[in-house]
């Protein structure tokens, strides 16, 4: 049945019985139409026709909503929040038809239609209709206003918002993915309805097949459903986007802190062999002293491409290359992919023990399900059953013994060969044995989303397990809402195209605000061979981009730095060498999300939701090329990359400074939509136009920043020698705080979690003799980090005097560019710095 034809049959079945009562008391029925209305301490529950809707308040500014049909409600579970926000409460304010908090007022209308509020009477959601069901299957419509903006959905391709587009929730293998091409590898159903400058979240929490719509089938409506499952939808309340950006890891769970050398340079490729080749690999980044800390290895160093295994003609002394890569500082990455190879009677540990514990999924008959894979018939995991996820986890124990550092978790959509549907048939059975969950058997069809999410929190437990001490690295490529609490990620199998390199700032940025902070994209593009200049451009971007991984497909021309000859290289290697300067930066970055779930790799509108006068987001207005990494710099990227004309680079509201020259640049303290003629009226607004060049990405810094730099290093395991430098960027509002931070530890281990960790937050501020104040406070935590000795550098700022005052001594400032500096001790107890 069509919407609008439900719709009609709906409006003409309402048999209107009830009335609005004026007051409803705590565990009173009060009948609203031909509804009954339930209140509660935390919320609100209505019944119609067989129907009932349950609204429950879990915070002030988060509202979870569950409906079902017939008597027996759902079993409360779920794979995505986590169990103390799935069950928290607050108390309400009982209303006529509903409830109010705090910062939301809840009304249920005829039909159980939902309508949520701020308390401004700013309509955040309202039910179009009343639910849709087909049988099973149910779909949900939402009003949409015509100034609607969506962003989330994960690595979804295609433009930054989402809206006008429809989407599907199937995790697939899919190869060589277009911009149009959906679904691809992730099932993530959150996303963000932005509008007028206010923030509204959505987890649609329902593991089988779903479906969005915002606004293609009907521009007036969004909608989501799926064909089965419950329905059981959290609503998150900003109004600032970073609020809901942090509701959303409050719900469920935050990226964890990576291990530092994570955020270093990582060299991929489908395949490096034999281990000659691999090891001349790590010689010649180390000779050519290009940045790096990961090399990783692909199925081929796999004996037949079985998992868990090394092939011994192609890596004869493989433990003892493990440990040579480790004294020069390479962290060695090997791929393990989920599908065991079925070898019986052969000494293949993981089939072997894997039947004795009963850990493979099922044919609907209770025979193992085998399909073809990378190695053959292969069997696959139960990742749904806890015993299978810790048997699982204790297969790594001879790698970690020998020092591998990494895992990386493919083909775990499941990715299943020769069949129509690259994965298991719908029918596979799976047996949930999961703490929280009822103890049952389902088929395929639930689990598939979240199967690959469960193969990387097995990998990444069963990590803990062997070493509890030591960070985990998993890379996972398939994954559901909640799977950042496990592993990092990647786009997938992108291709070497220049709108593939456009389109990892849309899929990163939503992946970011989707959870996902540690995500990448392959740098080259994996499945074809870049032009030298592709390469360059994207080695350029990817240096400020959370996951910094060359990857390439196997018989693919070289992907490596020096592909390409001196001059390629010399240009790829600054800006690799320029991520290691602002590795201090980054993993200061790093540590916040692990903690608040704002993303490393940002759009504008999370940090500048108010830049435009009619509250739309300025992203829109970029073309998709600018983002922000961390809250402080900004890269602005040509949105067409392979295009030679200038474009526009559209700078927020406030005083930004080039990075590479220092230049200052005002903008406008309240965004405008202006039209070339109107800008040129106001000098500092006039466009600003850049010429590409190869060598050149611009970035710029917000002003009122002080970043923490660091002296170049060759790896993240090499001790910084130098002092870290401040770099401070005076905004020209007087008003506007100056500040920074940085963040240290030992970059391995969970010690931080004890106290042993640095912390030192900086300020300035001008004051009215003209003079600088910087102040470094006293450091936060008990770890010594390597720096002795701060070297401060001041942009948009000109000394009278050209003096310093620290601790009673009188130092020179010295002029470098258009940057003041001086280098004054770092202690622990903070310092006070005066420029004059």
């Amino acid at each position: 049945m069509g919407r609008l034809l439900f719709d009609a049959w709906m409006r003409s079945s309402f048999r209107f019985n009830g009335f609005f009562s004026a007051a409803l008391f705590l565990g009173s029925l009060v009948p609203v139409f031909s509804q009954q209305v339930t209140a509660s301490a935390h919320g609100v529950q209505a019944v119609d026709q067989g129907m009932t809707m349950q609204v429950t308040a879990l915070r002030e500014d988060v509202l979870r909503v569950r409906i079902w049909r017939g008597g027996t409600k759902p079993e409360d579970a779920s794979w995505a929040v986590l169990p103390k926000a799935r069950t928290s409460a607050v108390d309400v304010s009982a209303t006529a038809s509903g409830f109010h908090t705090q910062k939301l007022r809840v009304e249920i209308g005829a039909g159980l239609k939902l309508t949520v509020s701020d308390l401004d009477g700013h309509v955040l959601q309202e039910d179009a209709s009343p639910i849709a069901w087909r049988g099973d299957g149910f779909r949900l419509y939402k009003k949409r206003a015509m100034d609607e903006h969506f962003f989330g959905l994960g690595d979804k391709p295609g433009p930054l918002d989402r809206g006008g587009q429809a989407f599907t929730m199937w995790n697939t293998d899919n190869f060589g993915w277009q911009e149009s091409t959906d679904p691809i590898y992730k099932s993530i159903p959150f996303f963000i309805d932005f509008r007028e400058g206010r923030a509204f979240g959505v987890l649609f929490d329902n593991t089988w097949r779903s479906f969005f719509d915002f606004g293609r089938e009907d521009e007036h409506a969004y909608s989501f459903g799926a064909p089965n499952g419950p329905i059981d939808y959290y609503l998150m309340y900003g109004p600032e986007p970073k609020e809901v950006v942090s509701t959303y890891a409050w719900l469920t769970g935050p990226t964890p802190l990576p291990p530092l050398w994570a955020l270093g340079f990582q060299q991929s490729r489908y395949s490096y062999y034999p281990e000659a080749e691999f090891m001349a690999i790590a010689s010649r980044l180390r000779a050519d002293k290009i940045p790096s800390d990961a090399l990783y290895l692909d199925i081929d160093y796999q004996k037949n491409n079985i998992p868990f295994t090394v092939d011994p003609e192609k890596f004869p002394k493989f433990p003892e290359m493990v440990k040579e890569l480790a004294k020069d500082k390479f962290h060695l990455v090997v791929i393990t992919d989920l599908h065991i190879a079925k070898q019986a009677g052969v000494g293949y540990k993981p089939y072997d023990t894997g039947v004795a514990g009963d850990h493979f999924v099922k044919n609907p008959d209770g025979s193992t399900f085998v399909g073809p894979v990378w190695p053959g018939p292969s069997v696959f995991p139960d990742f749904t059953r806890a015993q299978t996820r810790k048997w699982w986890g204790t297969l790594y124990k001879e790698f970690a013994s020998e020092g591998v550092a990494g895992f990386w978790n493919d083909m775990n959509e499941p990715a299943v060969f020769e069949t129509p549907t690259k994965t298991m048939p719908d029918n596979i059975q799976h047996r949930i044995d999961e703490p929280g969950f009822v103890k049952r058997t389902t088929s395929h069809l639930e689990i598939h989303n979240v199967f690959g999410m469960e193969n990387s929190r097995g990998t990444y437990e069963g990590l803990l397990a062997l070493e509890p001490n030591v960070r985990p690295f998993v890379l996972t490529r398939a994954s559901y809402a909640g799977g950042q609490r496990y592993a990092s990620t990647w786009t997938g199998d992108n291709s070497s195209t220049w709108n593939h390199l456009r389109q990892t700032v849309p899929q990163i940025v939503n992946l970011g605000l989707s959870g996902f902070s540690m995500t990448g994209a392959d740098v080259g593009g994996f499945a074809g061979s870049p032009s030298p200049e592709l390469l360059t451009k994207w080695i350029e971007y990817a240096a400020f981009q959370p996951i910094d991984r060359d990857h390439a497909a196997k018989g693919t021309r070289a992907h490596e730095v020096w592909a390409d000859g001196p001059e390629q290289e010399a240009i790829r290697k600054r800006y690799i060498e320029e991520r290691y300067k602002l590795m201090p930066y980054l993993y200061t970055a790093a540590e916040e999300t692990s903690r608040d779930g704002i993303p490393i790799m940002r759009p504008l509108f999370l940090e500048f939701p108010h830049a435009t006068s009619d509250g739309h987001p300025m992203d829109l207005d970029t073309g998709g090329g600018e983002f922000l990494f961390g809250g402080r710099m900004l890269v602005a990227a040509n949105p067409s990359p392979e295009e030679v004309n200038p474009y526009e680079v559209h700078l927020p509201p406030g005083t930004w400074f080039d990075y590479w020259t220092g230049e200052r640049f005002e903008r406008a303290t309240k965004g405008q939509r202006l039209d070339l003629e109107q800008r040129d009226k106001l000098t500092q607004d006039k466009p600003l136009m850049i010429t590409p060049k190869l060598d050149t990405l611009p970035v710029y810094v917000r002003g009122g920043s002080i970043l923490p730099i660091a002296p170049l290093t060759q790896s993240t395991e090499e001790a910084p020698n130098g002092p870290l430098t401040l770099r401070i960027y005076l905004s020209s509002d007087a008003s506007e705080p100056c500040a920074g931070e940085v963040y240290s530890d030992d970059g391995k281990s969970f010690a931080y979690r004890k106290g042993q960790f640095a912390r030192v937050r900086f300020t300035c501020k001008i004051r009215p003799d003209g003079s600088m104040a910087v102040d470094a406070a006293q450091q936060e935590g008990s770890y010594t980090p390597w720096w002795k000795t701060y070297r401060i550098e001041v942009y948009g700022w000109t000394p009278k005097d050209r003096k310093v005052e620290v601790e009673g001594k009188v130092l020179e400032l010295t002029q470098s560019g258009v940057a003041w500096a001086v280098e004054v001790g770092a202690e622990r107890n903070g310092v006070s710095v005066a420029l004059r």
